[in-house]
């Protein structure tokens, strides 16, 4: 596999002094970005709350070429660099310990002037292209640019120390496997995702597969590609998991699970497979945890997700989603296998997912009901973007999976949510928690409008009459 140089290598050393850092720009200013702010899209309607009907995942958008050498990405990334340190440094809370996922400066280079506008190629590349003092946006047009911005996030592979073991490769319309595959993005295995198809790897993939450069460990089994069904792979050592339905793939990921963990997972999740928007927040909880998702089929517990439970029969499992999405009867074959069986869920996905970000029995669930926190929110229309966005819950500022609706408005569920959980201070604000938002998708996901109230709800606020 090419040992070139990674994909930021060419971004410009930082002029701004380390003691100064760029301004932040503020979601209220309109001439802090040099792009105008995009009038909204007409909100959806809220979908019906009783029962709750399937949404088709939005359509791909053709991707633009991307050239090889992206020198012309250099003066953009290097903005997007200082933004991105500044929201870090900014959102993270006195007890995280991980270090900053922004990519260290490389020496510059000449810029090509028959390349593509820097603009125009970070965001077909995903690169974080906008941040504000409380949120970071990965602004892929797909699910692939996506994948590839978070996994150099999280591994910038300026040095080896930085880069994983392996990678993950999934299908570009495998959003089960892609969900069940974000338990490997755990320890001791840590392979982010990046989307393959069955001929080709998308072109934002293999430049980060490039960058990334895995040479595969003892973690991995000595694979530096774990490939999830028939996708294409690059020349390398790989490990392919064989694919089926949504419940065999997701069982023959927990078994790889249980082969490179060397032991039992603490908890087992069960998600819908026929609701993809209510499983999405599974990928950042398996990501985080280690614990592996399995798929039931509404009345249905399909004979591959019962053959791995009856590995574990002592395991507790824990069911996401309403008996809309996984009945009762579901459950109650879970519970004649021998497992203790609790259901997390609330009617409509944007709900369910907060229900699971609040959830907390023992050592499962993120238990998160106060502030100073790490917080992911994603389209609940683009089910592989929960894969591609897992990392970032397993690393940084480890934080839940939340999900929007709508392009231009914030749920009302999720606006309280965030209410809920603001961050305040009396009399000191640097010894204060802060809470920090990655946003997931271009502006046809989530536009900045949105992205800016949830700056603001995330925003650190005085309270009482302190001095």
């Amino acid at each position: 596999m090419s040992r070139d140089r990674p994909i930021n290598a060419d971004v410009p050393a930082a002029e701004t002094p380390a003691s100064d850092p760029a301004p932040t720009p503020k979601p209220n200013d309109e001439k802090a970005e040099s792009k105008p702010t995009p009038k909204p899209a007409p909100a959806k309607p809220d979908p019906p709350k009783n029962p709750p009907q399937p949404k088709k995942p939005r359509q791909k958008r053709r991707r633009r070429p991307i050239p090889g050498a992206l020198k012309g990405i250099a003066a953009l990334v290097l903005v997007a660099i200082v933004f991105i340190v500044a929201a870090i440094m900014g959102g993270r809370s006195g007890s995280n310990d991980d270090a900053d996922l922004a990519p260290a400066p490389a020496p510059a280079v000449e810029s090509d002037s028959a390349e593509p506008a820097p603009a125009q190629t970070a965001e077909q590349l995903g690169f974080p292209g906008f941040a504000t003092g409380n949120t970071t946006r990965v602004g892929g047009s797909d699910p692939a640019a996506n994948a590839a911005a978070v996994a150099l996030a999280v591994f910038p592979a300026t040095t080896p120390a930085q880069r994983p073991a392996a990678v993950t490769l999934v299908g570009e319309d495998d959003w089960a496997g892609g969900i069940a595959a974000s338990v490997l993005m755990s320890a001791p295995v840590r392979a982010p995702i990046l989307i393959s198809s069955s001929d080709a790897l998308p072109e934002p993939s293999a430049e980060a597969l490039d960058a990334l450069d895995p040479q595969g460990a003892s973690e991995t089994a000595g694979a530096a590609v774990i490939a999830i069904g028939d996708v294409a792979t690059p020349d390398a050592q790989v490990t392919r998991v064989k694919a089926g339905s949504a419940a065999a793939t997701a069982a023959a990921v927990a078994a790889l699970r249980d082969r490179l963990f060397g032991s039992a997972p603490r908890h087992i999740v069960i998600a819908p497979a026929a609701r993809p928007d209510f499983a999405m927040p599974a990928a950042a909880w398996a990501a985080r945890s280690g614990d592996p998702v399995l798929f039931a089929e509404g009345d249905q517990l399909p004979k591959p997700t019962a053959a791995a439970l009856k590995r574990h029969d002592e395991v507790p499992v824990y069911v996401l989603g309403p008996s809309s999405a996984i009945s009762s009867k579901a459950i109650r074959a879970v519970a004649k296998i021998g497992n203790e069986v609790h259901r997390v869920a609330a009617e409509d996905p944007v709900a369910n997912a907060i229900a699971f970000a609040r959830y907390a029995d023992g050592s499962f669930g993120w238990n998160i009901n106060d502030p100073g926190h790490g917080f992911v929110v994603a389209r609940d229309d683009s089910p592989l973007d929960a894969a591609a966005a897992a990392p970032l819950s397993a690393s940084g500022t480890w934080g839940p999976l939340l999900l929007s609706d709508s392009a231009s408005t914030l749920p009302a569920a999720l606006r309280e949510y965030f209410l809920d959980v603001k961050p305040g201070y009396t009399t000191n604000p640097t010894r204060a928690f802060y809470n920090h938002v990655w946003v997931i998708g271009d502006q046809e996901a989530i536009d900045v409008n949105q992205q800016a109230e949830i700056n603001e709800l995330a925003e650190l606020a005085k309270i009482g009459g302190g001095e």
